[in-house]
């Protein structure tokens, strides 16, 4: 690796990705089967080998073999010899496993207020309505210093709202109990695939996924993704979360000689599909900005269609394997995929994807300078660790030597909004039953008034209601007759 280069592919020229341009992100596209996933770990172990952390999605969970050493593979030991690599030797990285489920590696967590109303109005797939009264909802709850830790409080809360929507209109403006309850229907939806598990505590410390082991060596985390990827939403939000969560927390460093850490985004097309326009912005904000933050995000999908053009314009090094043209509908595709490399004079790239062969792609890097390098036919390097995953008794084994496991392996539920709000209920209905209490007692003493008729000082008994009409009547002809007596003395008065 002349200059710290990191040698990915082989052709007519060696290709090397320039450890200071790879936080300008990248992409890894080609058809099913066509070796996107050994790329990706080709990459991943150069990242790791100069010191850089990796974080990567495995889908179909064999990139846990990054753990242990290659080896026993003929292809790949025909491909060191068709390459050339000479002194070429096997060996495992470090690794760390996570899970969102806690089944295959460390709990990975948030809490919904670090995930905030945005993403989580994506992950409920809410519309512009009720995403509002989610985001008041959120206000409501920082306002009066309410703690949303898991999907138990945000029910409460949403709960709490609803009942006392006409307290909060003047201030915070119309709650529609309609959108309230589709919410908490979207809610259970996600509690169903695993959201109550994700949603809880020791929340993740991203700073934890950038560490180096002993030798320097860049550990690669590693996500099992296999179960999560079955609720394609959580999936994508978690991703999302982590890229804001990584532009929020880390500082501004600049241009580095080689990044601070590295995401790999597999089936990125998922973060794109059907995203509100609030979304996508946020996502371009966010790659366009994190490279200021030592961070390189690297995408893995099938066609570069399937990212937006304000991102796939930031994506400068690019691995493109084969696309097959089965349909007009792929044709375009090929053609498009073609349309977004610096052309090679030596043959048509269009015609070239259709025809490349596993572990096969054209590459094209960025240079010194910052600029696209022309796309060239080359072989993608062989892994040095296993490809596949490792055996279950070896990951638990990792997973038990980690050091994260005593941070994050048992939950904790901590007294949050969800316990604040069942005291506050409690008390209003100890409030509302002693109010009422009351009102029975008035009640009851009025009547007991009513039922007793006391006789006066003389012992009279009191006056029938005929006997008070009388009375009122001569009253009221005396304040007649003194009225008009007072007129005629005072207007005689006045007019001497």
């Amino acid at each position: 690796m002349p200059n710290g280069n990191l040698l990915i592919a082989r052709g007519e020229n060696d290709l090397y990705l320039l450890p200071k341009m790879a936080n300008r992100h990248g992409l890894i596209t080609g058809a099913t089967g066509t070796g996107k996933t050994v790329s990706l770990q080709v990459m991943a172990e150069a990242f790791s080998s100069i010191g850089t952390p990796v974080f990567l999605s495995d889908i179909k969970g064999d990139l846990s073999g990054l753990g242990a050493p290659g080896g026993n593979n003929p292809k790949i030991e025909e491909r060191i010899k068709s390459l050339g690599l000479d002194n070429f030797n096997y060996h495992p990285y470090p690794v760390q496993l996570w899970d969102v489920f806690g089944e295959q590696g460390i709990p990975v967590r948030t809490t919904v207020s670090e995930m905030g109303p945005l993403l989580l109005a994506r992950l409920l797939n809410l519309n512009d309505i009720q995403s509002g009264v989610l985001n008041l909802v959120f206000k409501i709850a920082d306002d009066q210093g309410l703690l949303l830790l898991d999907l138990k409080d945000l029910k409460s809360m949403l709960a709490y709202v609803g009942e006392h929507s006409s307290d909060y209109t003047v201030d915070y403006g119309s709650v529609s109990k309609q959108s309230i309850g589709a919410i908490q229907r979207a809610l259970l939806v996600i509690e169903e695939q695993g959201g109550d598990i994700f949603f809880s505590e020791p929340a993740l410390d991203i700073n934890d996924f950038i560490k180096t082991d002993t030798s320097g060596m860049g550990f690669i985390n590693i996500l099992a993704c296999n179960k999560l990827f079955q609720a394609p939403a959580l999936y994508t939000t978690f991703l999302l979360w982590l890229m804001s969560e990584l532009f929020e927390l880390l500082p501004e460093v600049g241009d580095l000689d080689q990044p601070k850490m590295v995401f790999f985004f597999d089936e990125a097309h998922l973060l794109f599909d059907e995203a509100p326009k609030i979304l996508l912005d946020r996502v371009e904000q966010v790659v366009r900005l994190i490279r200021s933050k030592g961070v390189g995000v690297y995408f893995i999908t099938q066609n570069p269609i399937d990212i937006p053009d304000n991102v796939a314009g930031q994506l400068g090094n690019r691995v493109q394997h084969a696309l097959r043209a089965y349909t007009p509908k792929d044709q375009k595709a090929i053609k498009a995929a073609a349309q977004t490399f610096r052309q090679n004079p030596k043959y048509s790239v269009e015609q070239v994807i259709s025809e490349l062969g596993v572990g096969e792609a054209l590459v094209s890097l960025l240079d010194d300078k910052g600029r696209p390098s022309v796309v060239e036919r080359a072989f993608m390097l062989p892994p040095h660790s296993q490809v596949g995953p490792i055996a279950p008794e070896r990951r638990q084994a990792v997973i038990a030597s980690s050091y994260f496991r005593g941070k994050y392996g048992n939950a904790v539920d901590r007294d949050s909004d969800y316990e604040l709000l069942k005291e506050k209920y409690a008390q209003e209905k100890q409030n509302q039953a002693a109010a009422e209490l009351r009102k029975q007692k008035e009640s009851a003493s009025r009547s007991d008034i009513r039922d007793y008729e006391p006789k006066g000082r003389s012992g009279r008994k009191r006056e029938t209601a005929l006997e008070k009409m009388g009375k009122t009547a001569a009253t009221s002809v005396g304040r007649t007759v003194a009225q008009e007596l007072v007129r005629g003395i005072l207007g005689s008065f006045l007019r001497k």
